[in-house]
């Protein structure tokens, strides 16, 4: 088997827990979970520096979902590199579990901080990334953002920051879906010219398409390998990736999935993109 093949195996893998979980569960974000799994599988795969076996190692690299509402797709992930056992997967939001439906700290599960609010991740990546420096640790540190959350003042003052400070150690990357809770971002509040926003706060900008995970993986390989501050990767992706009946649509928090095909009984929960 190459290695796209696998990717696209374990991906898949990802996706059927992911919507295992809703189905027994009926709760959960579907869109926000989906649409990441392209980038998890590639960082934790084949980008960072990470040992399941050794899960507190110093020099580890770190990962930060500052999306913390998709959570599901951080967990399945995890599962599948040997983190989290696949039969705890089922205990999701249950009593006693430790799979939560945002991320609580649990470093031996490969988890590596709590996150709750939006707009925190990066502030947070930045404060991991300037200790490694000062400890003079080799490690990068991978914060995944939501586009929503950008609407967030303190996601910008952290990136003024970061390149203010020029961590090298730090990648962020924004998982541009173009949807959040409530309707578009278009409508909401509009974030293009994305690109040259950040391009103009100090940070060198890449773009990919977020659901080829070639892509994804040759992009961060070859900035890594030149990189001389913080980096943005800005993904192109769509909401309920890999869910034909889902894609590029959003649903309100709480909405319950139900039956095989997942269809919900009010259609007022389902807004059009």
């Amino acid at each position: 088997m190459d290695k796209d093949s696998s990717f696209d195996k374990i991906i898949s893998a990802c996706r059927t827990n992911i919507l295992d979980i809703l189905e027994a569960g009926g709760i959960g974000h579907s869109g926000g979970s989906l649409s990441i799994l392209e980038t998890l599988v590639a960082l934790y795969f084949e980008i960072a520096k990470i040992d399941p076996k050794n899960p507190k190692w110093e020099n580890r690299d770190r990962f930060i979902l500052s999306k913390g509402h998709g959570v599901l797709g951080y967990y399945t992930a995890l599962s599948e590199i040997g983190y989290i056992p696949e039969e705890d997967l089922a205990s999701f939001e249950k009593d006693g579990t430790y799979l939560f439906g945002h991320p609580v700290m649990n470093r031996s599960k490969g988890i590596e901080c709590s996150n709750g609010s939006l707009g925190m991740g990066l502030s947070l990546g930045i404060g991991v990334a300037l200790a490694g420096k000062r400890k003079n640790i080799d490690y990068k540190v991978y914060v995944v953002m939501g586009d929503g959350e950008c609407n967030e003042g303190s996601v910008w003052e952290a990136a003024l920051f970061a390149s203010t400070h020029k961590l090298d150690n730090l990648f962020a990357i924004v998982n541009y879906n173009r949807l959040q809770g409530m309707g578009s971002v278009e409508e909401i509040i509009q974030l293009e010219p994305m690109v040259e926003k950040w391009a103009s706060f100090g940070w060198r900008v890449l773009e990919v398409n977020g659901h080829d995970h070639a892509e994804t993986i040759s992009s961060l390989k070859r900035d890594s390998k030149k990189c001389t501050g913080n980096s943005f990767l800005d993904q192109d992706v769509l909401k309920e990736e890999g869910v034909t009946d889902f894609e590029q649509y959003a649903v309100k928090p709480g909405t319950t999935l139900i039956s095989d095909a997942f269809v919900d009984d009010n259609p007022e929960d389902w807004i059009s993109f």
